[in-house]
């Protein structure tokens, strides 16, 4: 039976960063966040197209007009995750069902609003990457282009961490460094392979 573990947390708490981590460890791993940069260029372009004119060029959507388009509008956003997200969990289901096929003892979904969208329901167990707010806030607004009325507007979409914590099965602190983390990952890996009965993990 493949185990599904969620893994999600907030911007700039370094998701990316502990999802390669489970890559290096070789743990199959669903990139929620590729798989829409994959819709953009492919069957998500045209009804993109027709909801929001002038947000795709070439059969491409174009990510800064699309973000201008809905950022701050609540209505605008809940179009397009009602394009999006259908096309994401298509690719998300095909995934799991490869590893069942394939005999993969886990497989990680990276969602980012995984406990915002309910999507802890498809999941085994839920894993938060985390970090202090300071840590957060820093890392976020050296991103180019990144201001604090755009930061504060992806982040007014988000749970807080805080929340986050108390569904969260397991945690992943990145703010001790990237070596810290991954001993973090290697300690997670342990405890999922040693589970009693290999079954769904109780939150402590």
């Amino acid at each position: 039976m493949t185990f599904v573990l969620g893994l999600t947390g907030s911007i700039g708490m370094g998701k990316s960063t502990t999802a390669g981590l489970f890559i290096k460890h070789g743990v199959p791993l669903h990139d929620a966040d590729a798989t829409v940069h994959r819709l953009h260029r492919g069957r998500a372009a045209g009804p993109i197209a027709d909801a929001f004119p002038g947000t795709v060029l070439d059969g491409v959507v174009d990510r800064a007009k699309l973000g201008a388009a809905v950022l701050g509008k609540p209505d605008a956003l809940k179009r397009l995750e009602a394009i999006i997200h259908p096309l994401v969990r298509e690719e998300e289901d095909r995934f799991i069902a490869r590893c069942r096929a394939e005999g993969a003892g886990l497989a990680i979904i990276d969602v980012p609003l995984l406990l915002e969208t309910g999507g802890e329901g498809r999941c085994d167990a839920v894993l938060l990457v985390t970090a202090p707010a300071d840590v957060q806030r820093e890392r976020v607004l050296a991103r180019p282009g990144m201001t604090v009325e755009k930061m504060e507007a992806i982040l007014s979409r988000q749970m807080p961490d805080a929340e986050k914590r108390r569904h969260a099965h397991f945690l992943v602190d990145t703010s001790r460094g990237l070596m810290a983390a991954d001993r973090q990952v290697g300690s997670i890996l342990k405890a999922l392979a040693a589970r009693p009965g290999r079954g769904a993990v109780e939150k402590s």
